[in-house]
């Protein structure tokens, strides 16, 4: 007589948290590894190694050396993003939201030297992408960050000029700054530093009256 087979029931659900926890783990392991080591000598089986995982583990969450590169990079950046966000939410003063978004911006830079290395990395060895992963995510906050421009020109507290014209030289300040300080020898405290942009930036160089 022939046995009938019992058919599997599904297996356990997948630990979501789990394993969302294992994969941030992986990337902040990795992040330091390629920031280390660059990203053709970058080795997975060291992010394996030091985990104290498999390399197939490293694999599972990500299948290549390069998927695992990008998705440290969005996950810095995201996490960049979502402190900037975090910082400012409640803020409805245009100076100050401005204030916090720049002393935020900096301070997360300051914590994370690894991400600059990271956005430096992608550059020289991915220039065939349409678009570096930093300049991704600052377009999608675009719109967002123009709103808020506008509110304070109606408000009459931002010069009527095109928000996009503030949104640029702001963005542009802050990022060519977090590359002199990360090739810079000089040793200013972030807050001082953030201090003094806010200060330029907001009041300008010459007295009233001078600039035609």
């Amino acid at each position: 007589m022939r046995m009938k087979t019992k058919k599997r029931g599904p297996g356990r659900p997948r630990d979501a948290e789990l394993a969302e926890r294992r994969r941030e783990e992986i990337l902040g392991v990795a992040t330091g590894v390629f920031a280390a080591a660059g990203y053709r000598q970058a080795d997975v089986q060291v992010v394996a190694d030091r985990l104290g995982v498999g390399k197939g583990t490293v694999y599972r969450y990500f299948p290549s050396k390069e998927a695992l590169f990008f998705g440290a990079v969005d996950a810095g950046i995201r996490a960049l993003a979502e402190r900037v966000d975090a910082a400012a939410e409640g803020l409805d003063d245009p100076v100050e939201q401005m204030k916090c978004v720049i002393l935020t911006y900096l301070g997360f830079f300051d914590e994370n030297p690894d991400l600059v290395e990271l956005l430096i990395i992608e550059r020289a060895e991915f220039r065939d992408r349409e678009q570096a992963t930093y300049f991704v995510y600052r377009e999608r906050n675009f719109e967002r960050r123009a709103a808020f421009v506008k509110q304070g020109i109606e408000r009459g507290i931002i010069r009527d000029v095109p928000p996009e014209r503030i949104i640029n030289v702001v963005g542009d300040c802050l990022y060519g700054t977090i590359f002199t300080n990360h090739f810079s020898t000089r040793k200013i405290p972030f807050k001082r530093q953030a201090d003094d942009i806010i200060d330029i930036l907001m009041n300008g160089v010459f007295t009233a009256g001078r600039v035609r």
